[in-house]
């Protein structure tokens, strides 16, 4: 297993490696030319598919002396672009089809606030972008905390802190969180076209996007890695019912730092991102962290005197 200690210089290569390559985000068929071409400043381009998010959309049937309905949960494809210089409220017609009885026209702006891509990373960034999602996620934070609370006060569990595992990847992780989610602030800041361009064109390659679109994409990638790594150390240093109240804790923590360097300012972002990182470093390099072990559980302690594994008291 790759120790903690190595992981940073790991990382700092991983970037570099990402930054060796900058490619716009063009959708294949405006790279064919074409419609498309002149098309692609609105970042989706011919035959891409969406489902649709409203409970009915209509559609104009030439010569729009009649309309067609779409329902929630069709899924349609765009078949044609055209332009209507003397439409005051949106000069660009969308023609969709959801088959082959129901095709029709309808104003861009009109389809685009009613519709989602079908792609699984697109319905991703749609939960997360969504307006419910923040308050849903620090209710959710505030119910673990709260949970962790009453279990402790109860004696149910041994509250164990960030720094009472002997490893360095809970650290790890919550500073990969930082870095993402500044950096997605950053993206909505000084480029939010390059977001939406990866809206509709999403993929998982960090070599086929912007620098910092691919630096986001190793980000997430790392602090899923890392995740699985720390699920693998915590549960051989810890009974599972006390691992599964640390997990509860860690995710709480993860939450708050998504929240905050999401919707900060950015430039306080970056202040607080330094700041944090030098802390994270400090305490990774930090020699002898845990220079004792229980004699009851062999769990490592930082001091002697109660283990906050076992509870059993080392003199």
């Amino acid at each position: 297993m790759l120790k903690s200690k190595y992981f940073v210089p790991f990382l700092l290569l991983l970037v570099l490696a990402t930054a060796c390559r900058y490619q716009p985000l063009v959708p294949s068929s405006a790279a064919e030319g074409g419609d498309s071409v002149r098309f692609y400043s609105r970042m989706y381009a011919l035959n891409s598919n969406f489902q649709i998010e409203a409970d009915t959309l209509w559609l104009h049937v030439l010569p729009f002396m009649d309309t067609v309905p779409l329902l929630r949960g069709d899924e349609v494809v765009v078949a044609e672009f055209d332009v209507h210089p003397q439409d005051s409220v949106d000069s660009v017609w969308v023609k969709v089809a959801r088959d082959q009885e129901t095709i029709g026209w309808i104003q861009e702006h009109r389809l685009l606030d009613n519709i989602v891509p079908v792609d699984p990373i697109s319905r991703f960034i749609h939960f997360f972008s969504n307006a419910h999602t923040l308050p849903f996620f620090l209710v959710l934070a505030v119910f673990f905390l709260w949970f962790v609370y009453r279990a402790v006060r109860r004696k149910q569990i041994k509250l164990i802190w960030l720094n009472d595992i002997d490893s360095g990847f809970p650290i790890l992780l919550s500073l990969l969180m930082a870095i993402a989610a500044t950096t997605y602030n950053s993206i909505q800041h000084f480029v939010p076209e390059t977001w939406e361009r990866y809206y509709y064109a999403p993929t998982l390659n960090p070599f086929d996007v912007p620098f910092i679109l691919g630096f986001f994409i190793v980000c997430v990638a790392l602090a899923l890695l890392v995740g699985v790594a720390m699920l693998d150390d915590l549960f051989h240093q810890t009974k599972a019912e006390v691992a599964f109240f640390y997990l509860v804790g860690l995710v709480s923590c993860c939450i708050f730092i998504y929240v905050f360097f999401t919707y900060v300012n950015v430039y306080i972002a970056y202040v607080c991102l330094v700041a944090y990182a030098a802390g994270c470093i400090r305490w990774l390099c930090k020699p002898e962290r845990y220079p004792y072990v229980c004699g009851a559980c062999g769990a490592k302690l930082r001091t002697k005197g109660i283990c906050p594994h076992c509870g059993a008291l080392n003199e």
